[in-house]
């Protein structure tokens, strides 16, 4: 293991500390705890936005709390689901009268504990909590019927914190901004490839083991199985092979407008990946479908791990309005 780091037991209470001392104009952090991370911009009366999850996947979650997305996360330990009692702090400290949307990826870890965390909150500070979950991974599930509510929240979810967040930010109530986020997240899909594994600091070594002339379509961004191993192909055939199952799957059609999502997973430069929505672009057209928006980086990585992910979101006209406002956080800013 290679890693700039001081001791592995310390390595997200760390990470934390740092981001408050860069940041101090947009986030801190409540109840003692530096994994409550909160907006340091309160609006008074505006539905609360909390997420939360395992670390190792900068800039998800915590780097989309901000001004115009998200009001808190609580923070795990990597790639594991942060405490009911942390989740439970973040709701209490963004509830100011309009009640609190959860909005976060379908694992059944982070599950027990917001909805432990919802239940406290109702039951001892009277605040109401409703939940959005994201899961747009088509990986990670048949599109058989009953088979949907399986799937992995990935990159797609920024695009419901997105879409979410302008609406609380316009003073929507807590029902409305809930069904733009359900909207947001019933029209993302998303698929992945992995070139290389990653290493969790308390574990030292790689998750999972591929070699050097292999690639794994559809892995989840903790390292889990994906559709298919083979060997690795060019870009083309990659982007091909990922946007046929993503359009297949809602499915997406001709005269559709969309937002395209060109993810890195830690260590894909950006000259790949704009290698891919190269690709993404020629495929889009030869569809019929537009594409109003692109945006291209990191936004969910799995630490170190090689490879990409590529969400689509389906846009209308309320869709795209809350998509093009205006945000800032520390990782996401759009003028």
């Amino acid at each position: 293991m290679k890693k700039i780091i001081n001791k592995p037991e310390d390595y997200v209470k760390e990470m934390l500390e740092g981001l408050y001392i860069a940041h101090p104009d947009l986030i801190t952090y409540t109840n003692g705890d530096v994994h409550c991370l909160v907006t340091a911009n309160k609006k008074q009366g505006k539905v609360g936005i909390a997420t939360g999850g395992g670390s190792g996947h900068l800039p998800l979650f915590l780097g989309y709390v901000g001004k115009g997305m998200l009001d808190a996360c609580s923070v795990g330990d990597v790639f594991q689901s942060p405490s009911a009692d942390q989740m439970l702090a973040c709701t209490k400290y963004i509830d100011s009268g309009a009640g609190v949307l959860y909005i976060y990826g379908n694992y059944n870890g982070d599950i027990f504990n917001f909805d432990m965390a919802a239940e406290q909150a109702d039951f001892e500070e009277n605040i109401k909590v409703e939940t959005v979950l994201g899961a747009d991974d088509v990986a990670s599930a048949a599109p058989a019927q009953g088979e949907k509510s399986k799937r992995r929240g990935v990159a797609g979810i920024v695009f419901v914190y997105k879409c979410a967040g302008a609406a609380a930010d316009a003073m929507l109530p807590l029902e409305e901004v809930k069904r733009i986020a359900e909207k947001a997240a019933a029209n993302v899909r998303t698929m992945g490839v992995a070139l290389t594994p990653c290493v969790v600091p308390r574990v030292g070594k790689p998750g999972f083991t591929i070699d050097e002339d292999e690639m794994e379509i559809g892995m989840g961004i903790h390292g889990e199985t994906g559709i298919r191993r083979g060997k690795l192909e060019s870009a083309d055939n990659i982007a091909q092979e990922m946007l046929d199952t993503i359009l297949n799957d809602l499915p997406f059609n001709t005269g559709d407008e969309t937002a395209v999502l060109i993810n890195g997973l830690g260590a894909t430069p950006l000259d790949e990946q704009y290698i891919i929505v190269k690709k993404v672009n020629e495929i889009m057209k030869a569809r019929g479908i537009g594409v109003h928006r692109y945006y291209v980086g990191e936004y969910v990585t799995s630490l170190e791990m090689a490879g990409i992910s590529i969400s689509v979101l389906k846009l209308d006209d309320e869709l795209k309005k809350y998509l093009d406002a205006p945000a800032h956080t520390p990782f996401f800013t759009q003028l």
